[in-house]
């Protein structure tokens, strides 16, 4: 296991960096309001770094958002390249990958995600491909309905990856038939409601691709002796979406602890620094030791990712960390400003903002916790089961 970045990696890395310091200032993000930069999008895509993705790999996804984090620059980059690139690029057919790849790389087209799994969307064969019960069950075009009432990213987005009821992927074009109402979320996210009134989408994935019972639950079975574990569709983006936006708020807490260190560096009281106070310290210390947790568990569950190993607990694990952890860190980047913390028009407000809309689109800390004991204890009674059954054939 070796999370050094590539030199790919590390070149992509940096261009970010440059790209987000010169144009994610805070000027630019106070004159862009609640929407997103079309400006900095068009540098992104210009410079190479969102078709990028694909070559990179998950990890190199983090490690471009933790850059994107740390100056909460109004881009859909991590949604376009999870819920799209990504998403095309390991679960859609040959023909969808060549006429959707070029356009999300490009920047052309923006995805974003509806993928709460949770019952809310109703998928159908779309109008002529018959009523029976096959062709009802095997379209790879089809319509959509149903509501999702908060999706980030849908006012910029061209696109929309949608889970339905069955946790199969369709992905929708933003045209007849798709309504978009705008949401103000505690970060800018350009949120909208999403409404589906038998909207025109298509299957990601070949023909005739069913959920199986494994896939209903949010994670990839454990591995055996003799199978490879083969997360669904609706797992697999799952997953890669917990990790890469663990990624992203790692960039979040970094840059509101650069920026407290910074400020309680500069600030005196009773003529020494704040920063030569233990108290202060010892926060800024422990601010420090969870940004480290947030990234070496999103490294972690990334690498897994693309080295082909089950990660579904790993991404998880990023996702706790990256809720609870998170949490604190921006909490105690607020803090350490003291008063000028509290002005909603400071920078660092603004990392306050996004850990703790990142903390509520991770699903808050009790409820991924509760699922990842879940997955445990399924996963430890599944590999009990098939120990016994396979001691019973060696018998």
């Amino acid at each position: 296991m070796d999370f050094t970045p590539t030199e790919e990696q590390a070149a992509a890395r940096d261009l970010a960096a440059r790209i987000f310091g010169d144009l994610a200032t805070p000027e630019r993000l106070a004159a862009a309001g609640t929407g997103s930069d079309p400006e900095l999008w068009k540098a992104l895509c210009a410079a190479g770094l969102v078709g990028s993705v694909t070559e990179l790999g998950l990890l190199g996804l983090v490690l471009l958002l933790e850059e994107q984090g740390r100056t909460t620059a109004q881009v859909p980059f991590a949604s376009t390249c999870v819920y799209g690139l990504l998403a095309v690029a390991a679960h859609g057919s040959a023909e969808q990958r060549a006429r959707l790849l070029p356009g999300i790389g490009g920047g052309s087209v923006v995805v974003c995600g509806a993928v709460s799994g949770q019952g809310g969307v109703r998928a159908r064969a779309a109008r002529g491909a018959g009523d029976g019960a096959e062709a009802q069950r095997d379209f790879t075009q089809g319509e959509l309905t149903g509501t999702v009432p908060v999706v980030p990213w849908l006012r910029d987005a061209t696109h929309v990856l949608v889970a339905d009821e069955r946790r199969e992927l369709w992905l929708a074009p933003v045209t007849d038939g798709v309504g978009v109402e705008a949401v103000e979320l505690t970060a800018p996210w350009a949120a909208g409601r999403l409404t589906l009134d038998r909207a025109p989408a298509e299957r990601l994935g070949a023909a005739g691709v069913q959920v199986g019972a494994e896939a209903r639950q949010p994670h990839s079975r454990p591995p055996t002796p003799t199978s490879t574990p083969t997360p669904s569709p609706y797992e697999d983006v799952l997953a890669t979406a917990r990790t890469a936006f663990a990624g992203l708020q790692a960039g979040v807490g970094a840059g509101s602890l650069a920026r407290a260190v910074a400020h309680v560096n500069a600030r005196e009281q009773f003529g020494r620094p704040l920063a030569t106070r233990q108290a202060v310290q010892l926060r800024a210390a422990d601010a420090h030791m969870d940004i480290e947790a947030i990234r070496v568990t999103a490294y972690e569950a990334a690498w897994r990712r693309d080295a082909g190993l089950p990660y579904a607990t790993h991404a998880l694990t990023a996702a706790w960390w990256a809720s609870e952890a998170g949490h604190r860190v921006v909490h105690t980047g607020q803090h350490l400003h003291g008063g000028a913390g509290a002005d909603l028009d400071h920078p660092v407000h603004r990392h306050f903002l996004w850990g703790r809309q990142l903390d509520a689109y991770l699903g808050g800390g009790g409820e991924v916790l509760q699922e990842l004991g879940e997955l445990i204890v399924s996963e430890e009674a599944e590999a009990e089961e098939e120990e016994k059954e396979r001691e019973v054939g060696a018998g």
